[in-house]
């Protein structure tokens, strides 16, 4: 490590007064957030790492790293770290104060009203995370970094959204819709191996990879059966009838809702939300909560009934990320 990399070191040891102060202060105005003061104080240290330190080949003064934290937007942070760890009321004050604020900045940006909405919906679901790496669930909000505004940032990520959209290939066909033109026997064709069998090692191989596929088809569409009538329900909305998060949350707000009553049941047993409105967000968690118990139930399968290792359950993880069975494997969300 090099002379000035031991002394930025000290220089930040020296700085955690500075952190301290302004951990307390962001817990005192938000302390439901359920963010922890190394969580909060460590990620601090990166940015700094990241922006000032690791450019800078000589060592900084005191002075220079304290005005380096005080220029961070430590309140916009907090809340961004809070959304990223799933706390549910730190979404709901990101959805009181800024919600508005992405669907002006969307209709503004965009061509379409439609645009508009399909570039929020996509927005959200990035930010809640979808995509799981090492266990993990991966937040968009895990890449604020407290340098500049949230409503900056946020202006900046709708914006990469919207070239997203208009870049997107017409000319790419889905699982799902080459299902529905050419036949599920069709479709299922096209996961088969391109290139003829030759040798016992390979064909050893083959029948090795067709065992994994049917435990993972078995074990998949019995963890949709086992799923609540509520949880069929979202998947179905939200995976085959294509429904957008806010469509859904309409919908959950609407009396005669076969969602409405297990809401009102669950809102029962935790505290009350300052508003009736469903957000986005919610959604997500929902969806959220439903895919965590299908991952159990499918592990579990895959062990106790399939008799399969760790090791061979992980092939059948990467199995079913392919969706090898298309819109099959939603035949078992029918609710009674």
């Amino acid at each position: 490590m090099s002379p000035e990399a031991v002394n930025n070191e000290d220089l930040m040891k020296e700085c955690d007064s500075v952190l301290n102060e302004i951990f307390a202060r962001c817990h005192e105005n938000a302390p439901n957030f359920g963010v922890s003061e190394d969580f909060f104080k460590n990620s601090l240290k990166k940015t700094a790492h990241k922006y000032l330190l690791s450019n800078s080949s000589e060592v900084l003064s005191l002075q220079e790293l304290t005005d380096f934290f005080g220029q961070i937007q430590a309140e916009d942070l907090f809340m961004a770290l809070a959304c990223a760890n799933g706390n549910e009321r730190a979404w709901w004050e990101f959805d009181q104060q800024h919600r508005s604020y992405l669907e002006r900045v969307a209709r503004h940006l965009a061509k379409t009203d439609i645009d508009a909405q399909e570039v929020i919906d996509t927005v959200y679901v990035e930010l809640y995370g979808t995509r799981v790496v090492d266990g993990e669930r991966v937040s968009k909000f895990a890449t604020y970094s407290g340098r500049g505004s949230l409503r900056g940032w946020l202006r900046t990520v709708i914006w990469h959204s919207l070239v997203d959209l208009h870049r997107a290939s017409h000319d790419e066909v889905s699982l799902d819709e080459m299902t529905e033109n050419v036949g599920e026997g069709t479709a299922h064709a096209n996961f088969a191996e391109s290139t003829s069998l030759g040798g016992e090692d390979e064909m050893i191989e083959h029948l090795a990879k067709e065992r994994y596929r049917k435990a993972t088809l078995s074990a998949i569409e019995k963890a949709f059966s086992s799923l609540d009538d509520h949880e069929k329900l979202l998947l179905l909305y939200y995976h085959v009838e294509s429904m957008k998060l806010r469509e859904i949350a309409r919908m959950v707000e609407n009396e005669n809702s076969l969602l409405r009553d297990w809401f009102q049941r669950k809102s029962a047993t935790r505290e009350k939300e300052p508003s009736s409105r469903i957000h986005e967000s919610t959604i997500m968690r929902w969806l959220e909560k439903s895919y965590a118990k299908i991952l159990q139930f499918f592990r579990n399968e895959l062990q106790s009934v399939h008799n399969l290792s760790e090791q061979e359950i992980e092939i059948c993880m990467g199995l079913a990320t392919q969706d090898l069975a298309g819109n099959s494997i939603y035949r078992n969300l029918t609710t009674t």
